[in-house]
């Protein structure tokens, strides 16, 4: 009979690697990974644990790809920081609220947004976008209102539903300065981190964090995160394929959790 504590251990650090992929792959994708992990592969009992304990890995695991994005000189710092300063007071207000809404609900909603981003991104998949955007004195009335706006809301929303928040980061950068979807996956992890550092605090507070299982999701996530830079990097070559790839992965994933929580959006019918 195989050892429990064992296979609780190498079940959390294969999801990790997962979360680690998906981070460093298209900037998003973490929590919408670790939440279902941990409830029905690692064995996490309740979905408001779950989403604590998927944060705060997520975070963790965010800020190692983002280290290899800066490495790789894919972030663009000053647009990426005005993002996530305007977001973690968003984000800071979303976790109050969402942690009055039940767990199974948060991610049924979440999966209509999804599938609402996947749609507008692939419709933009033939805008190129400007690898020359940044922030500065000289395009700060340009660029200040759009991602400042921009950045609170997605942060908003990623408190409430208990995310990182890439899936709907990445759109938002795109939007806000026109640049390449490559520097908005890089320069999403900056946000993602800290959107869910604020949301894993929040609900640390709460006593809804599993430390153990956040401890091996991170450790498995350094694999991933390498793993998924690396795919793509060598993506970005290939033209319209990290977009298009970025929207059916955003797609499907959302169908799918709207189809698992058609239960729990029934009872708000």
């Amino acid at each position: 009979m195989p050892d429990p504590v064992l296979t609780h251990a190498l079940l959390a650090l294969a999801s990790g690697v997962l979360i680690g992929l998906s981070l460093g792959l298209i900037g998003g994708g973490g929590s919408i990974l670790a939440v279902p992990l941990l409830l029905y592969v690692v064995g996490v009992a309740s979905p408001h644990v779950a989403i604590g304990t998927g944060a705060l890995a997520v975070a963790a695991n965010a800020a190692m790809s983002l280290a290899l994005h800066a490495r790789a000189r894919t972030v663009k710092w000053p647009c990426a920081i005005v993002f996530a300063g305007a977001g973690v007071f968003g984000a800071a207000l979303g976790a109050q609220l969402g942690k009055a809404v039940g767990g199974e609900i948060l991610l049924a909603l979440f999966g209509g947004v999804m599938i609402l981003v996947g749609a507008a991104m692939f419709l933009r998949r033939g805008e190129g976008g400007d690898p020359t955007v940044h922030l500065d004195r000289g395009s700060a009335p340009r660029l200040l209102p759009p991602l400042a706006g921009t950045g609170f809301l997605v942060g908003g929303l990623s408190g409430f539903f208990g995310i990182g928040g890439g899936f709907l980061i990445v759109p938002g950068l795109v939007t806000a300065t026109s640049m390449p979807l490559l520097n908005a996956i890089g320069s999403s992890l900056v946000s993602v981190t800290v959107f869910g550092l604020t949301t894993a605090t929040s609900y640390a507070f709460s006593g809804l964090v599993d430390w153990r299982s956040a401890g091996l999701l991170i450790l498995g996530g350094l694999a991933g995160s390498a793993a998924g830079l690396g795919l793509a990097r060598r993506l970005s070559g290939s033209r319209q394929a990290l977009s298009v790839l970025f929207a059916a992965i955003v797609i499907s994933t959302g169908l799918y959790i709207v189809w698992t929580g058609m239960d729990a959006l029934a009872t708000l019918i």
